[in-house]
């Protein structure tokens, strides 16, 4: 068996111990270890490599931004800005059919901007808004499928931890990639808001209406919000200038959640205890997927396996289209067994120099941020995609009362409007490259 032939076969092998329920940074180690023992035939060489590998991954600075975004998600929950998010947002359009859903979208993307987490985007404004959408007479689906899907936005919407990563495994600007994923992030909160416009005229029973606020108590709600307007231009908006590299950005809108939870009064020590030890645990289980990512992308490319395929779409005479319409796709199927971030930290390595040999019209800049946007979109789709969308899975289980397949009927309005835009944005890049031109 030629070494090619063994890196291709241990990517099914790693989607088996995946779907057996293996940790998936432990199923990219072990595949990754194993592998370049079969390709070096030296067990010393594969085992050479934790001690190389582990320095290298642990030692690159730009991942310090990880554990700083991922404080500043959770310092904004207990300072209680995602309830002002709501708030502000439902006090606007909280009247209308479908209004206070559309509330809870715009409260996730504001949301989102503070935080660079979908999954702890979902968990913490569905704590706030759940109980105020079945108050409000909405349907048991229509609530946790609109939850799910505005959980997505936490990504979608800058700062990201999921391009953070993607820009070191491409090396691309940070500050340009962020630029790029406004837009597209924006559209989808504003595509999410019309599929729940159309979905409660479909079903007028799935939502009721808050009463009417008057103007005063619309701008008390909306004089809220201005600590998460700040501290998205503090880190977002001096990273793009030039002001602070993403790091330094990072720890300043940490610091800054920190201190409007501070001035909220319920930071105390218990609550910061339990902020600083859930960090720890994300961080951990990031670093660990990554180091496994490591290893196994260590090993394909010991084994030749992206250079390889570039050869073959190049040899096969494949359009560019057609290339990243399969490419896209793959993503779609992976995300119904594989997180976000798992998805880019095993895929990227393997693609990227495969798109590189594509010519779309773009400079090679431009080519990486405009698929690092797109493989960004879909692999979040993969978050809401029946049967194992991981966001479903957190949102319903707050809402035991909705049975999963109400969640799943509904959900699928704003997985068809996901990959609509997606469409969108493949075809005409300029949506999210113009703002970096």
């Amino acid at each position: 068996m030629s070494t090619v032939e063994i890196g291709l076969w241990s990517i099914p092998v790693l989607l088996l111990m995946i779907f057996l329920r293996a940790p998936i940074g432990l199923a990219m180690l072990i595949c990754g270890l194993g592998g370049s023992w079969l390709v070096t035939g030296s067990p010393g060489m594969a085992l050479s490599r934790l001690k190389t590998e582990v320095f290298g991954a642990y030692s690159n600075y730009f991942l310090s931004i990880v554990p700083m975004f991922l404080l500043m998600g959770y310092l904004a929950g207990i300072g209680g800005m995602s309830r002002s998010l709501f708030k502000a947002a439902e006090a606007f359009l909280g009247h209308r059919k479908g209004g206070t859903a559309m509330a809870a979208i715009g409260a996730c993307a504001g949301f989102g901007a503070i935080c660079g987490s979908s999954l702890a985007t979902a968990a913490t404004m569905g704590q706030v808004a759940l109980p105020e959408l079945r108050r409000a007479g909405y349907s048991g689906g229509l609530s946790t499928a609109t939850l799910a899907a505005g959980g997505t936005l936490g990504v979608l919407i800058p700062p990201s931890i999921v391009l953070v990563i993607y820009a070191s495994l491409t090396e691309q600007n940070i500050a340009k990639l962020f630029l790029a994923a406004f837009v597209p992030g924006v559209l989808a909160a504003i595509t999410y808001g019309l599929v729940i416009a159309f979905y409660v005229r479909v079903h007028p029973g799935s939502a009721g209406t808050a009463p009417r606020l008057p103007w005063s108590a619309r701008m008390r709600a909306l004089a809220e919000v201005w600590p998460t307007a700040l501290i998205f231009l503090a880190v977002v908006g001096s990273i793009y200038v030039g002001v602070f590299t993403p790091t330094e950005g990072a720890a300043v809108g940490a610091l800054g959640t920190g201190l409007v939870a501070l001035g909220s009064g319920k930071l105390g020590w218990g609550a910061a205890r339990e902020a600083v030890v859930a960090t720890a645990a994300s961080t951990a289980m990031i670093f660990f997927i990554v180091l496994g990512a490591g290893f196994f992308n260590g090993f394909l490319a010991l084994a030749r396996v992206p250079q390889t395929l570039s050869a073959f779409v190049v040899e096969q005479g494949f359009g560019p289209w057609l290339v990243l319409a399969i490419i896209l796709l793959v993503y779609l199927v992976l995300g119904c067994v594989m997180d976000s971030l798992s998805m880019i930290l095993l895929t990227v390595p393997i693609f990227y120099p495969v798109m590189t040999t594509l010519d779309f019209g773009l400079t090679t800049e431009e080519m990486a941020i405009w698929f690092g946007i797109l493989v960004l979109i879909i692999v979040e789709v993969g978050l809401i995609t029946p049967p194992v969308g991981l966001n479903l899975f957190i949102i319903n289980a707050m809402d035991p009362e909705t049975p999963i397949g109400q969640t799943y009927r509904a959900v699928t309005w704003f997985v068809v409007s996901d990959i609509l835009r997606v469409i969108l944005i493949a075809a005409f890049p300029a949506i999210s490259l113009f703002l970096i031109a």
